[in-house]
């Protein structure tokens, strides 16, 4: 076996996060249509209260969570910045920077939710992860975002 570079194991790990996201948004994009997700937040979502804690233990599950399911496109430390070229051909916003004020979807804990499980359609650029990511591991991330915020 020939021993990569470090470029080819960025190359290579670029390509593996395109695919995922690929088959993120493939499947998202064949699934039944669904209303467009409200821009400037969901005042229905706004009244879901968030059941879990916001302990210690609580942030740290929706760290790893994060770290894993979100990271790769959120940043590793939640500030965006990653362009998916994907996104970037078919004329959509990149992930956004989740440490800042600026929530384009809503900021309460029940929006925040809403968008992880449900997406935000109806182009799909964040896929939903219902059926993904169990509700309490959502709540948890959700948790950890909050705790992102700059002080």
């Amino acid at each position: 076996m020939i021993p990569m570079t470090g470029c080819a194991v960025r190359g290579r790990r670029a390509l593996i996060i395109a695919s995922g996201v690929l088959c993120f948004m493939s499947a998202a994009i064949g699934a039944a249509p669904q209303a467009k997700t409200p821009a400037g937040g969901n005042p229905e979502a706004a009244t879901i209260k968030n059941p879990v804690p916001a302990t210690p233990e609580s942030i740290a599950a929706g760290k790893t969570t994060f770290s894993t399911m979100c990271a790769s496109c959120h940043g590793a430390e939640g500030k965006g910045g990653i362009v998916l070229s994907v996104i970037e051909d078919r004329g959509g916003n990149q992930p956004p920077d989740l440490t800042d004020a600026k929530w384009d979807h809503g900021s309460s804990d029940g929006e925040i939710f809403t968008t992880v499980k449900k997406g935000i359609a109806p182009d799909f650029f964040m896929a939903p992860f219902d059926g993904r990511i169990p509700d309490a591991d959502i709540w948890n991330t959700v948790n950890y975002i909050k705790s992102l915020a700059k002080k």
